[in-house]
């Protein structure tokens, strides 16, 4: 497998669970790596819990494959070209695998909600354009995050309304985690506009990192 003459780089897409990454990215008109699709199934024993509770706690990075999802967005810059997994978040498990071509574009999106968990390693690597954190009301995220999850069934109703209270309580410490690991904070317009930029200047330095957030918080 040959590498391309000019390698990709990838723009980072985070943000809270259903503040809209998905839909902005079918909007770039850019390949686009799901990075949900690299969560641990179900059964695995390093799975994290919530406190206090037995729900698995998929809002952790600690239920997702880090390393699997650096090793394909490398293989996507180096070669144009990887295999992935597809995930089912209903079922917890992985059900197939695709292959994903960006053929020569110079610049892919990867979004997810750990999508801020992997932009050091990214940049140390030298594969980033940029990274961006959509950030927006908590109470829209939390409308839109349900009704999405209750329509393509992803868990029991139980599951989904106390993940959406839990992750409405936390939306900014969320958001100032992820500024903390280096996403830029903004809403879709101005991601939007950063994305295009990223993609046109094909030999641009990548963005600088955004300072230190001072009430960035852990999970």
């Amino acid at each position: 497998m040959s590498s391309p003459s000019h390698p990709a780089r990838v723009v980072l897409l985070a943000g809270p669970s259903g503040s809209g990454k998905s839909s902005l990215a079918a909007r770039t008109g850019l390949p686009v790596l799901r990075l949900d699709d690299f969560y641990k199934e179900g059964d695995d024993p390093t799975l994290p819990l919530v406190p206090d509770s037995t729900d698995i706690d998929w809002d952790s990075a600690l239920s997702w494959d880090a390393d699997a999802a650096v090793a394909a967005i490398e293989e996507l810059c180096r070669t144009g070209r990887t295999t992935v997994p597809v995930y089912s978040i209903a079922t917890s498990a992985r059900v197939d695998t695709e292959a994903l071509d960006i053929a020569h574009t110079p610049v892919f999106l990867a979004e997810g909600i750990f999508a801020a968990d992997i932009v050091a390693r990214c940049r140390e690597s030298g594969l980033l354009a940029d990274a961006l954190c959509l950030r927006g009301r908590p109470s829209t995220t939390f409308r839109r995050r349900l009704l999405r999850d209750l329509r393509e069934g992803r868990k029991s109703v139980g599951f989904l309304l106390r993940r959406g209270w839990r992750l409405m309580r936390a939306e900014r410490a969320i958001v100032a985690r992820q500024t903390a690991l280096g996403a830029y904070p903004c809403g879709k317009a101005e991601a939007l506009g950063r994305i295009t930029t990223a993609a046109t200047v094909r030999n641009a330095a990548p963005c600088p990192a955004p300072a230190p957030s001072r009430t960035a918080s852990g999970h």
